[in-house]
C-alpha cells in the first residue's frame, strides 16, 4: 500500500464487458458508477490507466481514503494487461487493488471478500494473474449472482434484477457494505503503517 500526504490509497477495479452494461457479469461496472455517484467522483478516459477511471480523497466511515475508480475497457477476459497498467500507474502494491466481480458461487445479493488465492475459474481474475506474473496478494469482492438455469454464458449475459440493480446501487444496502469493506481494509493499511 502506497500513501500519499499520510492517506491510504485504493484501486477499486470493476471487471464487466463495456458492450454488456447491466448484465450480470458486468455487476463490477454497476459497482464501480455507484461508488462514483455515491463520492461525485468524475469518470473519463484514461489511456494510461486502460478505461474509464476517476480519483478523489474521500471518507469511507471515519477514514479518509485516496480513492481510485476503474472500469477497465477490454473485454473481461483479456482485461489483465490493462489492470496490471493502471495498477503500476495508481497505488503501485497489490494490496492496495481491490478487484469487484461477478460469482456464479455465491447467491444473489451476497458480498464475499477475500485476498489472494485462486481465480476459481473466474477468467477476469485469472487474466489479472497472469498479467501480474503469477501475483495473487490483491483483494476480490465476489459479488453474487447465483446459477440459473440453462446455459451460464447466457445467464452471466443477461440483466440484472431491478431489486439487485437496486441493492448495488445508490443509496442500496449492497454499496453500503461494499464501502465498509473498502474503510476495513484502508484502516488495516493505516494500521500497519502506524499512520494517524
Amino acid at each position: 500500500m502506497t500513501v500519499a500526504s499520510g492517506l491510504p490509497q485504493l484501486l477499486v477495479v470493476g471487471l464487466g464487458n463495456l458492450p454488456f452494461p447491466q448484465t450480470r457479469h458486468s455487476i463490477g461496472h454497476l459497482i464501480i458508477d455507484a461508488l462514483a455517484a455515491r463520492f461525485h467522483i468524475h469518470m473519463s478516459t484514461d489511456r494510461t490507466m486502460g478505461g474509464m477511471t476517476g480519483r478523489s480523497k474521500v471518507m469511507l466511515g471515519q477514514t479518509a481514503v485516496s480513492l481510485t475508480l476503474l472500469k477497465p475497457k477490454p473485454l473481461m477476459n483479456i482485461t489483465g494487461p490493462s489492470v496490471a497498467g493502471a495498477l503500476r500507474n495508481s497505488v503501485k502494491a497489490s494490496d492496495a487493488m481491490v478487484v469487484i466481480h461477478d460469482s456464479l458461487s455465491h447467491k444473489p445479493k451476497a458480498l464475499s471478500p477475500k485476498i489472494g488465492g485462486s481465480a476459481n475459474g473466474h477468467n477476469g481474475v485469472r487474466s489479472i494473474i497472469s498479467a501480474l506474473g503469477g501475483e495473487t496478494h490483491f483483494h476480490r469482492f465476489r459479488i453474487g449472482i447465483g446459477r440459473g438455469p440453462g446455459d451460464v454464458a447466457e445467464y452471466v449475459l443477461s440483466k440484472l434484477s431491478e431489486e439487485e440493480k437496486f441493492y448495488w446501487n445508490g443509496d442500496g444496502i449492497g454499496l453500503d457494505l461494499i464501502c465498509n469493506e473498502l474503510e476495513r481494509i484502508a484502516r488495516k493499511q493505516v494500521e500497519s503503517q502506524g499512520l494517524p
